[in-house]
C-alpha cells in the first residue's frame, strides 16, 4: 500500500497515542536508546503533544496501520532538563522549536520517511512560530559499550544533510530503565541544531563553559 504523511495537532492527537507509544517502546528499545518502556508511562508523557498549543504529531500510515511517526513542539512546553541547557545560558525558550522522536518500524526505513518527517516538522514550526531554531537530542553511548551492535553507526550525517549540527558541550540528563534493569538509570543526551530563518547560532550554544 502507498504510505500516507498526516500532520496532527491537539486533540486530533488523542487517537493515535496509543499508536505512538507502541512505536516509542518497540523502536528506543533498540540500540542507541535502550530503553525500556511501557505503555501506561508512555500515554501519560505523551499528553505533552496534546497540552502544547504549538505541538504536531507527523504520522506515518500504511493503509490504516500507523507505521511511523515524529513529534514536536515549542521548547517552552518541554521537559525542565531539556528546557535548561538554554535558560541557563540566558537564552529565551521561545526561539527554540524541539524536534522529538521519530519512530518508524524497520521495514518502512531507507524509504525518505525520515526526511519527510524533519520536512514536515520544519514547516509546521515555521507556519505556527516565530521560533529561529530547531533543535533535538540524541544519547550518547561510549564506542565500547557492550550492547553495541557490530558495525552500528550514527545518524550523525544524515542530521547533517538536513542541516543540523552538534553544539558541543550542550547536554542534558534523563533518567530511563533499560531492558535488564531493575532502576532506571540517568543518560547523557547531545544537542543538534539548525537555523530556521538563516539566524546565527547563539555565541553562548557554541562554547563548552557550560558542560551540565
Amino acid at each position: 500500500m502507498r504510505v500516507t504523511i498526516e500532520t496532527l495537532t491537539g486533540e486530533h492527537i488523542v487517537p493515535v497515542l496509543p499508536d505512538l507509544a507502541r512505536l516509542r517502546i518497540a523502536v528506543f528499545r533498540e540500540w542507541p536508546y535502550l530503553y525500556d518502556g511501557d505503555v501506561a508511562y508512555e500515554e501519560k508523557y505523551l499528553q505533552f503533544y496534546v497540552r502544547s498549543k504549538g505541538a504536531a504529531v507527523i504520522v506515518a500510515r500504511d493503509g490504516e496501520s500507523v507505521i511511523g511517526a515524529s513529534t514536536c513542539l515549542p521548547m517552552r512546553d518541554e521537559l525542565d532538563a531539556i528546557r535548561a541547557p538554554f535558560e541557563t545560558r540566558g537564552l529565551n525558550a521561545d526561539d527554540f522549536f524541539y524536534f522529538g522522536e521519530s519512530v518508524l518500524l524497520d521495514a518502512y526505513r531507507g524509504q525518505g520517511l525520515g526526511v519527510r518527517f524533519f520536512e514536515e516538522r520544519e514547516r509546521h514550526a515555521l507556519a505556527i512560530s516565530s521560533a529561529n531554531f530547531a533543535t533535538f537530542c540524541s544519547v550518547r553511548r561510549p564506542n565500547d559499550h557492550p550492547a553495541r551492535p557490530p558495525g552500528a553507526t550514527t545518524l550523525y550525517d544524515f542530521w547533517a544533510r538536513r542541516g543540523f549540527h552538534p553544539l558541543p558541550g550542550v547536554s542534558c540528563e534523563l533518567d530511563w530503565k533499560e531492558p535488564g534493569q531493575t532502576e532506571e538509570t540517568p543518560h547523557t543526551l547531545d544537542f543538534f541544531i539548525k537555523s530556521l530563518r538563516g539566524a546565527p547560532i547563539p555565541a553562548s550554544l557554541q562554547t563548552q563553559e557550560h558542560v551540565l
